[in-house]
């Protein structure tokens, strides 16, 4: 994904269905100079991690 794409996406308020290394994440910021973001598994909101943007994936 590139990182024009992932703002967009966290900026939306509709879900997109976007996984990391398989796993369902929500995107909760984008710092595109960084090329990274800020995000956590659908299935523990708690566990927030900071990932390339390049490891997302929109299905």
């Amino acid at each position: 994904m590139d990182a024009q794409r992932a703002q967009e996406i966290s900026s939306s308020p509709i879900m997109a269905n976007v996984t990391c290394n398989g796993r369902q994440v929500y995107i909760e910021h984008v710092d595109q100079q960084n090329g990274t973001a800020t995000i956590h598994h659908l299935d523990n909101r708690n566990d927030k991690l900071s990932v390339s943007i390049s490891n997302l994936i929109e299905h």
